[in-house]
């Protein structure tokens, strides 16, 4: 992995967020504001204009720039929530060998900025229930390199995101919903799992 590896994963990742963008709404508009996919299309897009008209010479300079430009393009929760991401993300790799548990460290302390700002636990029916799955499975996985850590990654928080659907939820606007946002799939934990699919296929 170098600078060019993880340039490749946030276009990808906007890529798959401008396709899925009505999707992500749609989801959204059942238990949200509806802007969610708006929202990360609209921020990613950002990010690929930062990448064309920019040059950066380490990881953590990219992933620090794409973080903040999500925090200041982007409004709701999923602008502050994954430029904060982004941003220990990135801060975590700075200096660091670019290997399979380097990585997973940064991916912790990513997750780690998340849970400081949104208060969430698992089970709460927020992208935190497709992370926490993701971060134990990538855990499991190191020893087999980044490839096979981010499949595994991947994998799990697909289901962490299916088994959003029946949870009632307990934390952001959908929370206002009580009893009635059962049934529908959790927004956050479906954009978390395309960002790690996106990993998974970039990164490796």
């Amino acid at each position: 992995m170098d600078v060019d590896s993880f340039v490749k994963w946030l276009r990808d990742a906007a890529a798959v967020f401008h396709e899925n963008a009505a999707y992500l709404t749609e989801l959204d508009s059942a238990i949200g504001d509806a802007d969610h996919g708006a929202n990360l299309d609209r921020g990613f897009h950002a990010i690929v204009e930062v990448l064309d008209s920019s040059s950066f010479t380490s990881v953590d300079e990219l992933l620090k720039k794409a973080g903040m430009t999500l925090v200041s393009k982007v409004g709701g929760a999923s602008g502050p929530l994954y430029g904060t991401f982004f941003l220990r993300f990135g801060a975590a790799l700075a200096g660091a060998t670019l290997d399979a548990p380097a990585l997973g460290k940064a991916l912790h302390a990513g997750v780690e900025g998340v849970l400081a700002r949104g208060k969430a636990e698992l089970g709460d029916k927020t992208m935190y229930d497709a992370w926490a799955p993701a971060l134990e499975a990538y855990d499991a996985a190191v020893d087999g390199g980044v490839a096979a850590a981010l499949k595994a990654a991947a994998e799990a928080a697909a289901k962490g995101r299916d088994a959003t659907v029946p949870l009632v939820a307990r934390k952001g606007r959908a929370s206002y919903l009580g009893e009635r946002s059962a049934g529908h799939q959790d927004p956050g934990a479906t954009s978390t799992t395309l960002l790690l699919e996106s990993a998974a296929r970039t990164l490796a």
